[in-house]
């Protein structure tokens, strides 16, 4: 890929991902096989005003082995430094940027029993330092092309350099990177779902019910404070950014306890790095109850176990079937961009930012109004092209929110988000 490409993709995670401040730490997560791109990134970062970059290297191999030979309770172990480490970022508040790039199938075989419940542990210690860094610092997750990812989707008709190659172009793409002023293109994209968020948070909608022809009949509740939100948020430092590039995506967290129905999914899932395909979900009184799967059933069962939350629904997910990414007609085994080619649901925590006001609450309220908690928040994708998503208003009126899987209204964009 020529690099005043990649040049200018790297300012767009600097600038309009993290938009880092004059002054602050970088933490920059990354493959060992993206150092060129490491770095040209932390340059930009730099040229932004960071006053230090760090990079936290993880190989996808070396994890697997881990995985594989080292016993439950060593891989369940955050050491003292670590937990040093987590303060410290409290503390100081750096911006972090992920860059995925693994294999889809790179973690395929290994005890997933033993590795989920390692990461359960691992993640109860953790989740108190996060949960008091939410909505006070930039972070970003991104991509870039990795060649074992590259050869999982383009594996039939091209060499592994070749492969690359176009996952890299697909990548940017779908990030709005590849042609044009990426900053002027982000500005234009955030103003048109924030014009569909202010939309949809006029109507004060109590429950939105999807229907699909594959057998999805699903309504969930909505909180009476909820919101919905997309593309770039702002820390309660008012600091503006992206924090998923690419993001088609209009969400809200839905009501705690109140979803009932079954949804189908229509997109594989990949979870801790193995994948979860052709399965179902029925919930009642808010809970996922019944789960099926063609390949994978044990690994999600084992996802909505992971705690008392993992069952429950964090997220509502506004996708129109038109979008970019799902014109492509990649399957990309990659969250991060099959979840912003269909409508889809998460299971485990909320947001609580889709709370209006939520700065004044404390987190035991935002818990009450409805704001599901748990240490997962995983997304899966049960949007297609006939699906219908309608929305309940407070006096029972319905409107149409989507039609045959794309939105059913138009907005006006009027105003640019600068950076």
């Amino acid at each position: 890929m020529q690099k005043t490409v990649l040049r200018n993709y790297a300012k767009l995670l600097a600038r309009a991902g993290l938009n880092v401040q004059k002054g602050q730490e970088v933490i920059i997560v990354a493959e060992l096989d993206q150092a060129d791109f490491v770095a040209m990134v932390a340059e930009e970062c730099y040229r932004a005003g960071a006053i230090k970059v760090r990079v936290e290297w993880r190989h996808q191999p070396q994890m697997r082995l881990t995985a594989e030979y080292c016993t439950e309770e060593v891989m369940s172990e955050v050491l003292p430094w670590q937990e040093e480490k987590l303060r410290y970022e409290v503390k100081t508040l750096p911006a972090r940027l992920y860059l995925e790039s693994e294999d889809p199938d790179g973690m395929s075989g290994i005890d997933s029993e033993k590795y989920s419940r390692a990461m359960q542990a691992r993640s109860k210690i953790i989740k108190p330092y996060r949960d008091k860094m939410e909505n006070r610092y930039q972070w970003c997750i991104a991509a870039v092309s990795g060649k074992r990812w590259a050869k999982k989707i383009y594996s039939k008709s091209t060499s592994a350099g070749q492969a690359e190659e176009k996952l890299w172009k697909a990548i940017l793409t779908a990030s709005r990177s590849y042609e044009g002023n990426p900053l002027a293109n982000w500005q234009m994209h955030n103003a048109e779902l924030s014009s569909r968020c202010a939309y949809l948070n006029a109507l004060n909608l109590q429950a939105l019910e999807y229907k699909s022809s594959n057998g999805t009949s699903l309504r969930v509740g909505l909180m009476k404070d909820g919101i919905f939100m997309g593309g770039g948020e702002t820390t309660l430092s008012g600091v503006y950014f992206n924090p998923n590039i690419p993001s088609e995506e209009v969400y809200t967290t839905p009501a705690k306890g109140e979803a009932e129905g079954i949804v189908y999914s229509t997109k594989p899932l990949s979870f801790e790095g193995q994948l979860i395909r052709n399965f179902s979900i029925r919930f009642e009184n808010g809970r996922a109850v019944e789960v099926h799967a063609a390949q994978g059933e044990g690994l999600l069962k084992k996802m909505i176990a992971m705690d008392e939350g993992a069952a429950y629904l964090g997220e509502c997910a506004l996708v129109p079937y038109n979008s970019p990414i799902s014109e492509s007609k990649i399957l990309f085994y990659n969250t991060l961009f099959d979840e912003n080619a269909s409508c889809h649901l998460a299971l485990g925590r909320g947001f609580s930012n889709c709370v209006r006001g939520y700065e004044a609450y404390t987190e035991e309220e935002i818990k009450a109004k409805g704001v599901n908690d748990s240490i997962i928040h995983v997304d899966f994708m049960m949007g297609d092209d006939d699906l219908e998503i309608d929305g309940i208003t407070e006096n029972g009126k319905r409107e149409a929110i989507f039609r045959s899987g794309n939105w059913a209204f138009e907005v006006n964009v009027k105003d640019k988000i600068g950076y």
